[in-house]
């Protein structure tokens, strides 16, 4: 089974949920709770290539490839278990794919999703905490759900999504 540790490190995850954690357990004003990880998301430079090698290599379940104009992505996702992989791809010329690409153009891990069972709550709880959000309000992601994003530099670095669960 491949491990998710491979992609992110141990550490890195096991701090940054433990942080997640303590800011949702330390608000008396907070009724939201951190799930599991949803996904890890992985920008490549040729979704095709990416979904042939776990598809056809690894021989994991993977989805077709679906636009999401409204974050500029193309996504497919790779099912592991629990958890899942997303692909990520640019949609268009102002996609932020495209610049993370532009970036790194191997590709890389782009980031985390975690889920949470009351986005609203927790949006409203890590804004009072001075955790930037990437918008004021949660956006329709690619399962259907609400996500928004934390800012990377009020993360440790990790861009953050969280989901509704």
């Amino acid at each position: 089974m491949f491990k998710i540790t491979c992609l992110v490190g141990r550490s890195l995850v096991g701090h940054l949920t433990r942080n997640l954690h303590q800011t949702a357990a330390a608000s008396s004003s907070a009724v939201w709770k951190l799930g599991k990880i949803n996904h890890v998301a992985i920008a490549v430079p040729d979704i095709d290539k990416a979904t042939a090698l776990y598809r056809d290599v690894l021989k994991a379940k993977v989805s077709e490839k679906h636009p999401q104009p409204e974050h500029g992505v193309y996504t497919v996702f790779v099912q592991m278990g629990d958890t899942k992989i997303e692909l990520l791809y640019p949609l268009g010329d102002k996609s932020p794919i495209k610049n993370f690409l532009e970036k790194n153009t191997s590709g890389g891990m782009h980031h985390i999703c975690i889920e949470v069972d009351n986005i609203e709550a927790a949006m409203k709880d890590l804004k009072a905490k001075k955790i930037r959000l990437l918008s004021e309000t949660a956006k329709i992601g690619a399962h259907g759900k609400p996500v928004v994003f934390l800012h990377p530099k009020d993360c440790n670095g990790v861009l953050v999504e969280l989901e509704q669960a």
